[in-house]
């Protein structure tokens, strides 16, 4: 596996643990969930530190929070019964489009040069 694509990789995960953490800042009340919740931190922050030694940090905080962010309300859509209006869910998708193109437009150069010397 490419360097690179491990790192966006990691920067998915990243943002898959944000989910979970933030669900657990709101909902978390049990200590069992406390401590899921600050694994969770832990984890993520892991992952994005990591990430950012090796893509241009401010692509791997933008792809993290985007993706986070649309986990988070789709999430809480999802498992809470939040409102997911059509307008919501079409600014999402268009976020989602943010960060893809962040991906694609993120020049192969720049990440061959973060990853010199990083394993």
């Amino acid at each position: 596996m490419k360097k690179s694509t491990k790192s966006w990789i990691m920067i998915a995960g990243a943002a898959c643990f944000e989910v979970i953490w933030v669900i657990g800042l709101k909902h978390a009340s049990a200590p069992w969930e406390w401590a899921v919740t600050v694994a969770a931190i832990l984890i993520s922050f892991y992952a994005l530190i990591w990430a950012s030694g090796r893509l241009p940090v401010g692509t791997v905080y933008a792809v993290f929070v985007g993706l986070g962010t649309a986990g988070t309300v789709l999430a809480g859509g999802v498992l809470f019964g939040e409102p997911l209006r059509p307008l919501k869910l079409l600014l999402i998708g268009l976020l989602l489009a943010g960060v893809v193109g962040l991906k694609l437009v993120t020049p192969a150069q720049a990440e061959s040069e973060q990853t010199k010397g990083l394993n």
